[in-house]
């Protein structure tokens, strides 16, 4: 039994260990420990986990008189529901030899834990970071243009800092290895070997330029857009305070309208977050789905109140009625694909993962957590076949609560 529980907990460190080096996006982003399923696996809020966002206030201006706001407050859930794993077996000579021999641990570790973990994280990586690029609704660059100068960088970088995420060192830029190839061509320069000693064993770090690490990643998402990029909103749009619908299916049909493209809408400009101010641009919005004939959209549309994201070029504040009949301007070409490079702030995006339980025979099971990581390693013998089953698991959810801290970055068609 005590081979067992060594063999096991030997495994459980090391795939977190492995984990760490290859978690180049989640490793970059806020990872949160879910302690309500610490009780054994049996969570005390069920399976989601509710998340407040931060409050927005308006200002008063010219008078002393009070003007006392409700606390608006709003949350979003995070679902910790998904469980992914990997399934192994082995001889049992190789495991219980693999626990005297520390040079066979490092050939069970080379052989089987780090191409397992491997294809688990990757995975993982691969969804989270397609669900995080759906989700964000910012983009720089011009569509079918090489990323090769500092420039596009340059504009996601301020469009987080006109989202008012924080100006400090928490920054990073996902980017394929063909765009990155283009942009280290381009500016070598700036693009010397890193010397961040936090990030020294973190696979895919290229270097710290613009106030953001640089990382290399396959995993990114490409978007292909729909078939039809032109159209106006519908001649009552449907757009209410606070709602995320706008109606443009007469003119762009639904079918057409892929989760995660972006698009502007005329005489809709973005206005700074406290200020209210313009900011000189058309807000960005990203289709996120439909509702019967409307399409659902991020961010919600707020053209008054504390959260009054919208307004006109001079900053007056717009009707429901400005939305109608309103032409849509759409990022990329018709039925093209492009890769998603992404910029954001640490806090832009959530990577939850909670306990999953020890089953009775628990000195084969070991649950073991590190950087808010959870992984639980399971072994079970097979007395037929001589050999023993080994199960990899992890259970996690994931969420964007601070979209606005995170930018898309296009260039050329893939």
């Amino acid at each position: 039994m005590a081979n067992s529980f060594k063999v096991v907990d030997m495994v459980t460190k090391e795939a977190l260990r492995i984990a760490h080096e290859k978690l180049t996006f989640i490793g970059t982003v806020d990872r949160q420990y879910d302690a309500s399923f610490k009780d054994n696996g049996k969570g005390k809020q069920g399976a989601t986990l509710r998340v407040r966002e931060p409050n927005m206030y308006a200002r008063r201006q010219g008078s002393r008189v009070m003007d006392v706001q409700d606390q608006a407050e709003t949350s979003q859930t995070i679902t910790v529901a998904t469980q992914d794993g990997v399934d192994m077996r082995f001889n049992s000579a190789e495991l219980i030899q693999s626990v005297n021999s520390g040079a066979a641990f490092d050939d069970l570790s080379k052989n089987y834990i780090e191409p397992a973990v491997s294809v688990l994280v990757s995975g993982i990586e691969s969804d989270f970071l397609a669900f995080a690029s759906k989700a964000t609704y910012n983009v720089a660059g011009t569509a079918g243009t090489g990323i090769t100068t500092l420039v596009v960088p340059g504009s996601a970088r301020a469009k987080l800092n006109q989202g008012l995420a924080p100006k400090d060192n928490q920054r990073s830029i996902q980017m394929d290895s063909t765009t990155m190839g283009g942009l280290v061509n381009g500016m070598a320069a700036y693009f010397n070997p890193s010397n961040a000693i936090g990030e020294q064993f973190r696979e895919g770090l290229i270097s710290r330029t613009a106030m953001a690490d640089y990382y290399e990643n396959e995993r990114l998402w490409t978007l292909t857009n729909g078939a039809d990029v032109t159209g106006t909103t519908n001649a009552a749009a449907g757009v209410t305070n606070g709602s995320n619908l706008v109606g443009m299916h007469s003119t762009v049909a639904i079918a057409d309208q892929n989760v995660g493209m972006v698009f502007t809408i005329s005489g809709v400009y973005q206005c700074h977050p406290e200020t209210k101010a313009s900011l000189g641009v058309l807000q960005q919005f990203v289709i996120t789905g439909s509702s019967g004939n409307d399409t659902t959209v991020s961010p919600a549309i707020y053209i008054s109140g504390p959260r009054q994201n919208v307004c006109s070029s001079t900053g007056a504040a717009l009707a429901t009625t400005d939305f109608n009949s309103k032409t849509l301007t759409f990022v990329g070409a018709a039925s093209t694909s492009y890769v998603q490079s992404l910029m954001y702030h640490k806090e832009a995006f959530q990577f939850v993962t909670a306990d999953l339980p020890i089953m009775d025979d628990s000195q084969k099971c070991v649950r073991r957590m590190k950087d808010n990581l959870s992984v639980r390693v399971w072994m079970a013998s097979d007395i037929r076949n001589d050999e023993l089953l080994m199960r990899l698991d992890i259970l996690y959810g994931m969420a964007a609560l601070r979209p606005a801290w995170a930018c898309r970055m296009i260039g050329s068609a893939s």
